[in-house]
């Protein structure tokens, strides 16, 4: 059965016209599990879509896989209280989970809820100093406004985060949405991996602000740099300086500040794309 990820809903709208009854979009929002071997390892609060690349960005971005290669099978289960992605690991990275999973207290909830080893939450980041991309000043604003242009959903809604790939004199290649700002960033991952886009070429542009997490998973997919219209926190800073990686935060307009690295971001212009 497929899910649509926006629903038509009535409600009271008061203006300084008057006040009516009228329709509004608003998103969709539905428990999806994953599941390796089986057994739920997480559940997350997700938009109805894009499941393939959420299991395969998910289990990249959260070190279950090293590569795509090591996935066997993706089958998506509609189980009427939500979706339950049936995930088949190839035998060697099968055994490297379960081995990781006994350190787990049990099924991941949202964020770091449920993981009981602190060591785990605090996990090494990826390094991605060696990076060679560099982006000019207009790079970053741009990246913020082509990935607007990208938001199907939220521009129906209001109410859905989004996450791109900025490539520079290419612009943003790919991008994905999600009711969740991590759910959108694993989705952007495992669309990556499936188009053979590696990492490094580019920086990724989130709508959010920015958490740990976001930094790891950003270094997982081996981009040297973020950029996110929102602010980022502490511990966000300190993962993203100790990656190497360039953290750029608070876009608005031509304004945006520079968190960590901002070697890698010149005064130059962008090169211009559609």
């Amino acid at each position: 059965m497929t899910r649509p990820p926006l629903t038509s809903t009535i409600r009271i709208a008061r203006r300084a016209s008057g006040t009516q009854a009228a329709a509004r979009m608003v998103p969709e929002e539905t428990p999806v599990a994953l599941s390796y071997a089986g057994t739920t390892h997480a559940v997350m609060m997700a938009s109805p879509a894009d499941f393939e690349d959420f299991a395969l960005g998910f289990s990249l971005t959260e070190g279950i896989i090293a590569s795509s290669i090591e996935i066997d099978t993706i089958a998506v289960e509609d189980v009427e209280a939500g979706i339950d992605i049936q995930i088949r690991l190839k035998d060697t990275a099968n055994t490297r989970f379960e081995q990781r999973r006994r350190r787990l207290a049990g099924p991941v909830g949202c964020g770091l809820c449920g993981i009981e080893s602190i060591d785990e939450a605090m996990r090494s980041v990826r390094d991605v100093r060696k990076s060679t991309l560099t982006l000019g000043a207009e790079d970053v604003t741009q990246a913020v406004k082509l990935l607007s242009k990208l938001q199907p959903m939220h521009a129906q809604t209001g109410a859905v985060h989004a996450a791109g790939f900025y490539v520079p004199g290419k612009g943003v290649v790919l991008a994905r949405e999600d009711v969740g700002r991590h759910n959108a960033l694993d989705k952007l991952a495992g669309a990556l991996a499936k188009a053979g886009i590696g990492g490094a070429s580019g920086a990724v542009v989130v709508t959010s602000r920015v958490s740990v997490e976001m930094v790891q998973k950003t270094a997982a997919i081996g981009a040297s740099a973020i950029i996110a219209v929102s602010a980022p926190t502490a511990l966000a800073i300190r993962t993203a300086d100790e990656a190497g990686m360039t953290l750029v935060a608070l876009v608005r307009g031509d304004e945006f500040d520079i968190f960590t690295h901002p070697e890698r971001v010149t005064s130059g212009a962008a090169q211009n794309v559609a």
